[in-house]
Protein backbone atom coordinates (compact mmCIF):
# COMPACT_ATOMS: atom_id res chain seq x y z
CA UNK A 1 0.00 0.00 0.00
CA UNK A 2 1.24 3.50 -0.87
CA UNK A 3 1.91 5.60 2.19
CA UNK A 4 1.50 9.35 2.60
CA UNK A 5 4.57 9.40 4.89
CA UNK A 6 7.21 7.12 3.41
CA UNK A 7 5.88 6.60 -0.12
CA UNK A 8 8.28 7.41 -2.99
CA UNK A 9 5.70 9.36 -5.00
CA UNK A 10 5.94 13.10 -5.46
CA UNK A 11 3.89 15.08 -2.97
CA UNK A 12 1.21 16.11 -5.50
CA UNK A 13 0.58 12.49 -6.44
CA UNK A 14 0.59 11.03 -2.96
CA UNK A 15 -2.55 9.34 -1.61
CA UNK A 16 -4.85 10.98 0.96
CA UNK A 17 -3.31 12.00 4.28
CA UNK A 18 -5.04 9.18 6.14
CA UNK A 19 -3.37 6.50 3.98
CA UNK A 20 -0.49 5.13 6.05
CA UNK A 21 1.45 1.91 5.82
CA UNK A 22 1.76 -0.57 8.67
CA UNK A 23 5.40 0.28 9.62
CA UNK A 24 4.68 4.02 9.85
CA UNK A 25 1.50 3.34 11.82
CA UNK A 26 3.30 1.08 14.30
CA UNK A 27 6.16 3.58 14.59
CA UNK A 28 3.76 6.41 15.43
CA UNK A 29 2.02 4.22 18.01
CA UNK A 30 5.38 3.36 19.58
CA UNK A 31 6.39 7.02 19.87
CA UNK A 32 3.11 7.96 21.51
CA UNK A 33 3.26 4.97 23.87
CA UNK A 34 6.81 5.91 24.83
CA UNK A 35 5.76 9.47 25.65
CA UNK A 36 2.77 8.26 27.68
CA UNK A 37 4.96 5.80 29.61
CA UNK A 38 7.44 8.55 30.38
CA UNK A 39 4.64 10.74 31.70
CA UNK A 40 3.36 7.96 33.98
CA UNK A 41 6.88 7.20 35.23
CA UNK A 42 7.46 10.85 36.07
CA UNK A 43 4.09 11.13 37.80
CA UNK A 44 4.84 8.09 39.95
CA UNK A 45 8.31 9.31 40.88
CA UNK A 46 9.77 6.42 38.94
CA UNK A 47 12.79 8.27 37.61
CA UNK A 48 13.89 11.31 35.68
CA UNK A 49 14.48 14.86 36.82
CA UNK A 50 11.80 17.31 37.79
CA UNK A 51 12.38 19.03 34.46
CA UNK A 52 10.74 16.10 32.72
CA UNK A 53 7.61 16.28 34.84
CA UNK A 54 4.92 17.93 32.79
CA UNK A 55 6.93 17.74 29.55
CA UNK A 56 4.65 15.00 28.25
CA UNK A 57 1.58 16.01 30.17
CA UNK A 58 -1.72 15.22 28.45
CA UNK A 59 0.07 13.34 25.66
CA UNK A 60 -2.26 10.93 23.89
CA UNK A 61 -3.21 9.96 20.40
CA UNK A 62 -6.51 11.85 20.45
CA UNK A 63 -5.22 15.30 21.45
CA UNK A 64 -1.66 15.41 20.12
CA UNK A 65 -0.67 15.44 16.51
CA UNK A 66 2.61 14.09 15.19
CA UNK A 67 3.97 17.64 14.87
CA UNK A 68 3.64 18.16 18.62
CA UNK A 69 5.09 14.72 19.30
CA UNK A 70 8.10 15.64 17.16
CA UNK A 71 8.57 18.86 19.11
CA UNK A 72 8.60 16.85 22.34
CA UNK A 73 11.14 14.43 20.90
CA UNK A 74 13.38 17.37 19.97
CA UNK A 75 13.04 18.76 23.48
CA UNK A 76 14.02 15.37 24.86
CA UNK A 77 17.11 15.43 22.63
CA UNK A 78 18.07 18.87 23.93
CA UNK A 79 17.67 17.74 27.50
CA UNK A 80 19.76 14.64 26.79
CA UNK A 81 22.53 16.83 25.40
CA UNK A 82 22.37 19.01 28.50
CA UNK A 83 22.60 15.91 30.71
CA UNK A 84 25.60 14.67 28.73
CA UNK A 85 27.35 18.00 29.16
CA UNK A 86 26.67 17.94 32.90
CA UNK A 87 27.99 14.38 33.14
CA UNK A 88 31.11 15.39 31.21
CA UNK A 89 31.69 18.32 33.54
CA UNK A 90 31.45 16.11 36.62
CA UNK A 91 33.57 13.36 35.06
CA UNK A 92 36.32 15.81 34.14
CA UNK A 93 36.44 17.33 37.61
CA UNK A 94 36.41 14.09 39.61
CA UNK A 95 38.71 12.36 37.14
CA UNK A 96 41.28 15.15 37.38
CA UNK A 97 41.15 15.11 41.18
CA UNK A 98 41.95 11.40 41.16
CA UNK A 99 44.60 11.48 38.44
CA UNK A 100 46.41 14.38 40.09
CA UNK A 101 46.04 12.91 43.58
CA UNK A 102 44.71 16.22 44.89
CA UNK A 103 43.91 16.22 48.62
CA UNK A 104 43.65 12.42 48.87
CA UNK A 105 42.99 11.12 52.37
CA UNK A 106 43.20 7.34 52.03
CA UNK A 107 45.17 4.72 50.11
CA UNK A 108 43.67 1.55 48.66
CA UNK A 109 45.99 -1.43 48.61
CA UNK A 110 45.58 -4.14 45.90
CA UNK A 111 46.62 -7.76 46.09
CA UNK A 112 49.87 -6.87 44.35
CA UNK A 113 51.65 -3.70 43.41
CA UNK A 114 51.73 -0.29 45.07
CA UNK A 115 48.70 1.22 46.86
CA UNK A 116 46.61 3.85 45.06
CA UNK A 117 45.65 7.16 46.74
CA UNK A 118 41.93 7.99 46.79
CA UNK A 119 39.30 10.09 48.53
CA UNK A 120 37.11 8.67 51.28
CA UNK A 121 34.17 10.85 50.28
CA UNK A 122 34.13 9.48 46.70
CA UNK A 123 34.42 5.86 47.81
CA UNK A 124 31.65 6.29 50.37
CA UNK A 125 29.38 8.06 47.88
CA UNK A 126 29.76 5.41 45.18
CA UNK A 127 29.43 2.26 47.30
CA UNK A 128 27.33 1.45 50.33
CA UNK A 129 29.88 -1.20 51.27
CA UNK A 130 32.74 1.29 51.23
CA UNK A 131 30.61 3.77 53.16
CA UNK A 132 30.02 1.28 55.96
CA UNK A 133 33.69 0.29 55.96
CA UNK A 134 34.87 3.88 56.22
CA UNK A 135 32.24 4.92 58.75
CA UNK A 136 32.89 2.00 61.07
CA UNK A 137 35.58 1.73 63.68
CA UNK A 138 38.80 3.29 62.39
CA UNK A 139 40.80 0.40 63.76
CA UNK A 140 38.73 -2.06 61.72
CA UNK A 141 38.27 -0.33 58.37
CA UNK A 142 41.20 2.05 58.11
CA UNK A 143 43.97 1.27 60.56
CA UNK A 144 47.01 3.46 61.11
CA UNK A 145 47.88 5.17 57.84
CA UNK A 146 44.27 5.18 56.57
CA UNK A 147 44.71 2.20 54.27
CA UNK A 148 41.97 -0.09 52.94
CA UNK A 149 43.03 -3.39 51.41
CA UNK A 150 41.26 -5.10 48.49
CA UNK A 151 43.46 -8.21 48.11
CA UNK A 152 41.22 -9.89 45.51
CA UNK A 153 42.09 -7.21 42.92
CA UNK A 154 45.39 -6.84 41.09
CA UNK A 155 46.87 -3.36 40.74
CA UNK A 156 45.55 -2.79 37.21
CA UNK A 157 42.08 -4.05 38.17
CA UNK A 158 41.95 -1.78 41.22
CA UNK A 159 43.03 1.16 39.08
CA UNK A 160 40.15 0.51 36.67
CA UNK A 161 37.69 0.16 39.57
CA UNK A 162 38.73 3.48 41.10
CA UNK A 163 38.70 5.20 37.71
CA UNK A 164 35.09 4.06 37.23
CA UNK A 165 34.07 5.25 40.69
CA UNK A 166 35.42 8.70 39.84
CA UNK A 167 34.32 9.05 36.22
CA UNK A 168 31.53 6.53 35.63
CA UNK A 169 33.26 5.17 32.51
CA UNK A 170 35.20 2.00 31.74
CA UNK A 171 38.67 2.51 30.35
CA UNK A 172 39.53 1.02 26.96
CA UNK A 173 41.87 -1.34 28.82
CA UNK A 174 38.75 -3.13 30.05
CA UNK A 175 37.55 -4.00 26.56
CA UNK A 176 36.55 -7.66 26.31
CA UNK A 177 37.42 -7.84 22.62
CA UNK A 178 41.10 -6.98 22.89
CA UNK A 179 43.00 -9.67 24.83
CA UNK A 180 42.48 -12.28 27.50
CA UNK A 181 44.03 -9.80 29.94
CA UNK A 182 41.25 -7.32 29.15
CA UNK A 183 38.69 -10.07 29.62
CA UNK A 184 40.27 -10.97 32.99
CA UNK A 185 39.96 -7.35 34.09
CA UNK A 186 36.29 -7.25 33.16
CA UNK A 187 35.64 -10.48 35.06
CA UNK A 188 37.37 -9.07 38.16
CA UNK A 189 35.44 -5.80 37.90
CA UNK A 190 32.13 -7.65 37.50
CA UNK A 191 32.73 -9.63 40.68
CA UNK A 192 33.94 -6.50 42.51
CA UNK A 193 30.83 -4.59 41.42
CA UNK A 194 28.69 -7.30 43.01
CA UNK A 195 30.80 -7.51 46.17
CA UNK A 196 31.00 -3.76 46.79
CA UNK A 197 27.48 -2.96 45.58
CA UNK A 198 28.20 -0.82 42.51
CA UNK A 199 25.37 -1.94 40.18
CA UNK A 200 26.17 0.65 37.50
CA UNK A 201 29.64 -0.87 37.10
CA UNK A 202 28.13 -4.35 37.01
CA UNK A 203 25.81 -3.40 34.16
CA UNK A 204 28.66 -1.82 32.20
CA UNK A 205 30.85 -4.92 32.58
CA UNK A 206 27.99 -7.26 31.74
CA UNK A 207 27.17 -5.34 28.55
CA UNK A 208 30.78 -5.53 27.32
CA UNK A 209 31.12 -9.20 28.16
CA UNK A 210 27.79 -10.09 26.55
CA UNK A 211 28.76 -8.32 23.34
CA UNK A 212 32.00 -10.32 23.14
CA UNK A 213 30.70 -13.84 23.93
CA UNK A 214 31.98 -16.43 21.46
CA UNK A 215 32.99 -20.13 21.59
CA UNK A 216 36.52 -19.24 22.71
CA UNK A 217 35.48 -17.41 25.89
CA UNK A 218 32.01 -18.83 26.56
CA UNK A 219 33.17 -21.12 29.39
CA UNK A 220 35.08 -18.36 31.19
CA UNK A 221 32.17 -15.97 30.83
CA UNK A 222 29.69 -18.62 32.01
CA UNK A 223 31.82 -19.34 35.06
CA UNK A 224 32.08 -15.72 36.19
CA UNK A 225 28.40 -14.98 35.41
CA UNK A 226 27.39 -17.90 37.62
CA UNK A 227 29.18 -16.24 40.55
CA UNK A 228 27.14 -13.03 40.26
CA UNK A 229 23.44 -13.37 41.02
CA UNK A 230 22.44 -10.31 38.98
CA UNK A 231 24.00 -11.63 35.74
CA UNK A 232 21.24 -14.03 34.67
CA UNK A 233 21.13 -12.55 31.15
CA UNK A 234 24.90 -12.86 30.70
CA UNK A 235 24.81 -16.44 31.98
CA UNK A 236 22.02 -17.30 29.56
CA UNK A 237 23.95 -15.79 26.65
CA UNK A 238 27.13 -17.68 27.55
CA UNK A 239 25.18 -20.92 28.02
CA UNK A 240 23.61 -20.41 24.61
CA UNK A 241 27.07 -20.05 23.03
CA UNK A 242 28.24 -23.25 24.75
CA UNK A 243 25.20 -25.20 23.54
CA UNK A 244 25.33 -23.79 20.02
CA UNK A 245 29.03 -24.64 19.62
CA UNK A 246 29.03 -27.70 21.88
CA UNK A 247 31.41 -29.81 19.81
CA UNK A 248 34.03 -27.07 19.74
CA UNK A 249 33.63 -26.17 23.42
CA UNK A 250 33.13 -29.54 25.10
CA UNK A 251 36.07 -31.18 23.34
CA UNK A 252 38.45 -28.30 24.08
CA UNK A 253 41.34 -28.63 26.55
CA UNK A 254 39.77 -25.89 28.67
CA UNK A 255 36.59 -27.87 29.30
CA UNK A 256 38.30 -30.51 31.46
CA UNK A 257 39.57 -27.95 34.00
CA UNK A 258 36.23 -26.14 33.82
CA UNK A 259 34.37 -29.37 34.64
CA UNK A 260 36.58 -30.04 37.66
CA UNK A 261 35.80 -26.61 39.09
CA UNK A 262 32.13 -26.36 38.09
CA UNK A 263 30.26 -29.65 38.44
CA UNK A 264 26.93 -27.85 38.79
CA UNK A 265 27.39 -25.88 35.57
CA UNK A 266 28.33 -29.08 33.74
CA UNK A 267 25.00 -30.56 34.81
CA UNK A 268 23.23 -27.47 33.42
CA UNK A 269 25.17 -27.75 30.15
CA UNK A 270 24.25 -31.43 29.81
CA UNK A 271 20.57 -30.71 30.40
CA UNK A 272 20.62 -27.82 27.92
CA UNK A 273 22.22 -30.04 25.28
CA UNK A 274 19.64 -32.81 25.85
CA UNK A 275 16.81 -30.29 25.66
CA UNK A 276 18.20 -28.95 22.38
CA UNK A 277 18.51 -32.47 20.97
CA UNK A 278 14.95 -33.33 22.06
CA UNK A 279 13.65 -30.15 20.44
CA UNK A 280 15.44 -30.90 17.19
CA UNK A 281 14.08 -34.46 17.19
CA UNK A 282 10.54 -33.22 17.78
CA UNK A 283 10.78 -30.74 14.90
CA UNK A 284 12.14 -33.46 12.62
CA UNK A 285 9.28 -35.79 13.58
CA UNK A 286 6.66 -33.11 12.93
CA UNK A 287 8.11 -32.39 9.51
CA UNK A 288 8.12 -36.09 8.65
CA UNK A 289 4.48 -36.47 9.69
CA UNK A 290 3.55 -33.40 7.69
CA UNK A 291 5.20 -34.80 4.56
CA UNK A 292 3.49 -38.17 5.11
CA UNK A 293 0.01 -36.60 5.45
CA UNK A 294 0.50 -34.71 2.24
Amino acid sequence: MDCCICGPMAAIYRPPRNTICSPCYEGAKSIIAFLNNDERASGDGGGGSDGYRGLFKHTNSSTKGMAEVWEQVKEMRDREEEANQRAGFLEQGFGAAWMEGAHTDIVVKPGNGPPIPAHKAILAARSEVFRHMLCSDECKAAPAGDCVSLPELAHDELSLLLAFLYTGTLDAAASATATEASERRLHALLVAADKYDVPFLGRACEARLAAAVDPRNALRTLEVADRVSSCAALKERAMGAVVEHAEQVVFSDEYHDFAVRNAGLCVEITRALLAKAAGAKRVCTEKSEDVYTR
